[in-house]
């Protein structure tokens, strides 16, 4: 798995949008300033987001965009795949087992491995959501915030 920078700004996107969650609607310039994402590369990639159902737009004076459901329910795993395609490491270690490009693909010594990456990887990507990395976010604001 490789995670593009079309990828990185998807997730970013998505995080900040999910951070201003209350507030719903962003400005693609606060969002493309918060984020560090040339504005003419977020509108590509709030598009494909929005084509994935996971974002929507407002038009107008007063637009913007916003999540097109609650932080809780979108995965990190769902957007990755969606952005950059699937998680395996290699081919041949699809989780459905269905890849035909290898004739030796039972014999390869390094396939199993492959598999045990994939497994793990969708085992955390599959389960974090933005919700989670928000809490953590905090979490980790809190840590620092201590008085003597």
């Amino acid at each position: 798995m490789k995670i593009t920078y079309k990828g990185d700004y998807a997730l970013k996107a998505i995080l900040d949008l999910a951070l201003h969650y209350s507030r719903k609607i962003v400005t693609i310039h606060e969002l493309a300033k918060r984020a560090d994402v040339p504005v003419k590369f977020l509108e590509q990639v709030l598009l494909d987001l929005k084509r994935g159902g996971f974002v929507d737009s407002k038009r107008g004076i007063k637009g913007g965009y916003f999540l097109a459901k609650p932080p809780a329910e979108i995965k990190v795993g769902d957007v990755v795949r969606f952005i950059d395609g699937p998680i395996e490491p290699i081919d041949c270690a699809g989780l459905k087992n269905n890849y035909k490009g290898c004739a030796d693909i039972y014999k390869c010594a390094f396939r199993n491995i492959w598999l045990k990456v994939t497994k793990a990887t969708s085992d955390i990507v599959d389960k974090v959501t933005f919700e989670d990395i928000i809490k953590d976010i905090k979490n980790k604001h809190q840590a620092v915030n201590y008085q003597i």
